[in-house]
């Protein structure tokens, strides 16, 4: 009996180096289930499996189908999804000649039908004909920002907006070592340091002395000031360019005092602007 729950199934193909692996990507930030190059045999079971699960009524699956005779199969395979009720859409992911071998220049990537980039570029371009024709939707990435494959994606999902950046404050210190993952990172030891005075030592950057003597310095507030004008001025263009996630890293020497005064300063006056943040203070008890 068909499976008559709504489904979200998307089946993503096209020419490699047009970007199939990012749109996989922008469909899991969407909070879809992602699978990159499932081979074609196995379709049929994950259709049952995605028919069974709840938990994957959203679905995306990058296929690649570059060996003749495949077409009928994946034809085959298409049905069987229909018949369970699972309705499908089709993306295929182009990109002209002279982009895709700027891209694989750029990578220094092997194409996988071959050290001939010109030549496999056209012999997967005319295996991949009858596959094209049966999209549902088909983008030419040549042109695109990840923003903007990211902005048509969600179009194509008929989504608001795009989902929100989330962006995680991190406090550190430099002696204890760099926080691995962030992208952004501000370095406070220049500014008088609360340990070198003797009733703030055992404090953090949390209590209210160490914060009242840190405000006490103008470059402490010019600093503050100077570092959410250009957060204000950069994480805007950090979403149109399709970041669903930020960490920016705030170090001072230990990672209990200045760096934990600033994060937190930086964290709330950025909740404040109506953003997703996440506080962290990693050697707050170091």
């Amino acid at each position: 009996m068909p499976n008559t729950r709504t489904h979200k199934f998307f089946i993503v193909t096209g020419l490699s180096g047009a970007g199939k692996s990012q749109a996989l990507k922008i469909f899991e930030d969407f909070g879809f289930f992602c699978v990159d190059n499932l081979p074609l045999k196995l379709l049929p079971q994950f259709s049952r499996l995605v028919g069974q699960a709840p938990h994957l009524h959203q679905a995306a699956l990058g296929i690649d189908i570059r060996e003749r005779g495949f077409f009928k199969e994946f034809r085959q395979s298409l049905q069987q999804l229909a018949g369970r009720g699972i309705r499908h859409r089709i993306l295929f992911l182009e990109a002209s000649k002279e982009v895709l071998v700027q891209r694989f220049s750029e990578t220094r990537h092997r194409h996988p039908l071959g050290n001939n980039l010109l030549k496999a570029i056209d012999q997967e371009t005319r295996l991949l004909t009858d596959i094209k024709g049966l999209a549902d939707k088909v983008v030419d990435t040549s042109n695109l920002t990840l923003g903007e494959l990211k902005e048509w994606i969600s179009s194509l999902l008929e989504l608001k907006r795009a989902r929100e950046m989330i962006l995680s404050v991190v406090s550190f210190g430099y002696k204890h070592g760099l926080p691995m993952d962030s992208d952004i990172l501000f370095d406070v030891r220049f500014l008088p340091n609360p340990h070198y005075v003797k009733n703030l030592r055992r404090k953090t950057g949390l209590d209210k002395p160490v914060q009242k003597f840190i405000l006490s310095f103008p470059i402490s507030r010019q600093f503050l000031k100077n570092t959410l004008n250009l957060l204000s001025l950069t994480l805007p263009h950090y979403v149109k360019e399709g970041k669903s996630y930020l960490t920016i890293g705030i170090g001072c020497t230990g990672g209990r005092h200045r760096s934990v005064y600033f994060a937190q300063a930086v964290a709330k006056a950025l909740r404040e602007q109506g953003l997703i943040v996440k506080e962290f203070h990693r050697d707050i008890a170091k």
